[in-house]
């Protein structure tokens, strides 16, 4: 018997006892109730970056630092472990310590999501696992993409199926095809809809039709897209998107929380205007200049960014003078 399988058949029992637990009503989860979701992934989520000290060792004290300025900001949660987050480049006990130390300081009624995607389907179970224990209320699995080419439908459905039936805590895949090179197949995601313990996708792909395909097909499932940029916020909400995992949220919360409130209110024209502001410094943070970037544009509105971990290296000055200039040029410095 495969090991995925054996954590299955012995966990089962225990994690159904845990995902309806006393805990979720204190992490702002609610009971299915008509067509509502169990748990509502609607609003802004930032995909917290690691901050490390100039010898690269994870900065815990510095992570505490920005969490502590994000608790003003009207999140729905945080995202622990994403693509910003340098999630690679963590040993597994540096991944389980900064979801321990998120979860310490976030208030209760904050939803956390923590990366846990592996390439094997048994490491991936085991790292969900370990992050259901660190506190996560949502795993965040990504698309195993190495063996891109053997990655079908029905070998993601598997692996997800896998995951899904041993998780202790609700998954959500994400599609990140700018980072793996592999799109999670809208195929794959209406039959993922339909397990239990699957409750949404962050695609960060920016095909709006995709997007709402998916929204459409899987509308009778207790399942929530969320868009993975702030550049196409407002026209995944048009499709029926529930919330936003966004990269510039780690610069520019308050903003991107205003926009998820006016479109809430039907105020869209002036969601518009806010979203034509946000694209290009989001561009600048994500495709133009990447965490690095992301991380120099943090220092700018007192968060603390600080270095990458190496291969990946920090901006010129150049690059930072273009980056300081998309800012100023949509009125945000």
């Amino acid at each position: 018997m495969a090991l995925s399988t054996r954590l299955t058949s012995s966990l089962r029992p225990a994690l159904a006892a845990l995902r309806w637990a006393a805990p979720r009503q204190c992490r702002g989860l609610s009971t299915p109730q008509g067509s509502e979701p169990s748990l509502n992934l609607g609003g802004i989520f930032p995909p917290l970056t690691t901050p490390f000290s100039p010898t690269q060792e994870v900065d815990y004290a510095q992570l505490e630092g920005n969490l502590r300025r994000y608790a003003s900001i009207p999140f729905r949660g945080l995202v622990a472990l994403g693509s910003n987050g340098e999630y690679p480049y963590l040993a597994t006990r540096e991944r389980v310590e900064v979801v321990s130390c998120v979860r310490r300081a976030l208030p209760r009624d904050r939803l956390l999501l923590a990366g846990s995607g592996c390439e094997s389907t048994q490491a991936t179970i085991e790292l969900t696992v370990s992050m259901a224990e660190a506190g996560a209320d949502v795993a965040l699995v990504v698309t195993p993409c190495y063996y891109r080419g053997a990655m079908t439908t029905a070998a993601l459905v598997h692996h997800y199926t896998e995951v899904g039936d041993a998780s202790p805590i609700p998954v959500v895949l994400y599609s990140v095809p700018a980072n793996t090179g592999l799109d999670l197949p809208v195929e794959a995601v209406i039959t993922l809809a339909q397990h239990p313990n699957i409750i949404g996708i962050k695609d960060s792909g920016g095909d709006i039709t995709r997007m709402g395909l998916m929204v459409h097909k899987t509308r009778q499932e207790d399942f929530q897209v969320l868009a993975g940029s702030a550049s196409f916020l407002l026209a995944s909400y048009a499709v029926g998107a529930s919330g936003g995992v966004c990269a510039l949220a780690n610069v520019l919360g308050d903003p991107l929380c205003q926009l998820d409130h006016l479109y809430r209110k039907g105020q869209w024209q002036e969601a518009r205007d806010l979203q034509h502001r946000l694209i290009e410094p989001n561009t600048a943070v994500t495709r133009r200049f990447g965490i690095p970037g992301l991380k120099k544009a943090m220092e700018w509105f007192g968060y603390y960014g600080g270095p990458c971990r190496a291969p990946l290296a920090s901006l010129s000055p150049a690059q930072v003078e273009e980056l300081r200039s998309t800012f100023s040029a949509n009125g945000w410095l």
